[in-house]
């Protein structure tokens, strides 16, 4: 099988598991680097034996197929297009861009280009959430009318040594987290017609508490509290709820209320966990099928085991490519998502509903037999 050369685009924090867990997949092969900050690069490189560039260099190389975008969310729209100007495929974290005109001038160029583009997140392609799709494919909950979702915490100045563009717009728990919960809801239920929503700050400004900026101040110019209606075509309606202004909390990630039964389902920021069913008699935990993305593949920072395939989306992507398929971290799905993730801050600002000028398909399930195949 054909294989397509991977570059990167920004040697931060996320760069490590794209480099780590790429070669667990077929199609594609890590082989260069580039950051504005050259040093970064080079670390990177020497890390994973792969060849540092400069941004141009890396560009015009001719043994690269796939540039990934992992620069911060305020350049993901000018990185992506330079990635296709240059005539590679480009796939970007999430958020993929942060306005809907932008994703629909990458659409237009990738069209005319003749390229693809992509975007995390692919969690949903873990086994848990796949596990759930089938879950609901099968009709064992009926028609989902209802549903809540949580992400909170109270912050990421605690942990990240250069928090600073969370708290700016492009960032905030909706375009940081909001990726996760949102393409995992399009997924298992379709695509949303309209939202509404009220934001806050819980601060002006934030504290690091770690590294070597401990104690520094930064300002905060985005919303860290949310709270979000949202209307799916299906005629599902999700509360949903995104703070870095909470302490402690006993919400569960994600609940889908289904006519004849629930369906609690793990965080989608992660390929794993456990899917419950739950009746008017009980709950059940609903038996793992041997999904690849579902098998512990390492620990996680308290030493607990955890399932990690990221690169699964661009591996997809790639195999994609080469075997003229649709892909399922599509840009009709991420552009679909920043519509929602925008129009909620929107909603906030206006205290008004705001409907969907996009929609998209579900991305397609992935059996345990197709993830195993894209396993190298």
């Amino acid at each position: 099988m054909k294989t397509l050369g991977v570059g990167v685009i920004g040697c931060g924090n996320i760069s490590a598991a794209y480099m780590k867990l790429a070669p667990l997949f077929k199609g594609i092969e890590m082989r260069a680097c580039a950051d504005l900050n050259e040093a970064a690069a080079k670390a990177r490189a020497e890390e994973f034996g792969l060849r540092a560039c400069t941004v141009d260099e890396l560009l015009a190389a001719d043994d690269i197929d796939i540039i990934v975008n992992l620069t911060i969310p305020a350049a993901h729209y000018a990185v992506s297009k330079r990635i296709l100007e240059a005539g590679k495929h480009s796939y970007s974290e999430k958020p993929f861009v942060l306005t809907l005109e932008e994703g629909e001038s990458l659409r237009k160029l990738a069209a005319e280009k003749g390229l693809r583009v992509g975007s995390a997140p692919d969690t949903f392609m873990g086994g848990a959430h796949q596990l759930a799709r089938a879950v609901l494919d099968e009709g064992c909950t009926g028609a989902i009318r209802g549903g809540t979702c949580h992400v909170m915490s109270f912050g990421m100045e605690h942990w990240h040594p250069n928090p600073d563009f969370f708290f700016l717009p492009g960032g905030g728990p909706i375009l940081d987290l909001g990726p996760y919960y949102i393409t995992n809801l399009v997924q298992l239920i379709g695509p949303v017609k309209a939202v509404a929503a009220m934001t806050g700050k819980g601060r002006e400004t934030r504290t690091i508490s770690n590294g070597p900026r401990n104690g520094e101040e930064i300002p905060v110019e985005t919303p860290t509290t949310i709270q979000a209606l949202l209307e799916f075509e299906n005629g599902a309606i999700i509360n949903f709820g995104a703070s870095w202004d909470v302490k402690a909390h006993r919400h569960k990630n994600m609940e889908l209320y289904g006519l004849e039964a629930s369906l609690y389902v793990p965080d989608p920021n992660f390929f794993g966990g456990e899917v419950i069913l739950a009746t008017p008699d009980g709950e059940q935990s609903i038996a793992e099928r041997g999904h690849p993305f579902g098998k512990a593949n390492m620990k996680d920072g308290r030493g607990n085991d955890q399932a990690n395939y990221r690169c699964a989306g661009l591996a997809d992507m790639a195999l994609a490519i080469l075997e003229d398929r649709p892909h399922r971290c599509s840009q009709e799905l991420a552009t679909h998502v920043v519509e929602v993730m925008t129009a909620i801050l929107k909603a906030g600002d206006d205290r008004a509903w705001v409907t969907m000028q996009t929609t998209c398909e579900r991305p397609a399930a992935l059996s345990p037999e197709e993830a195993q195949a894209l396993l190298a």
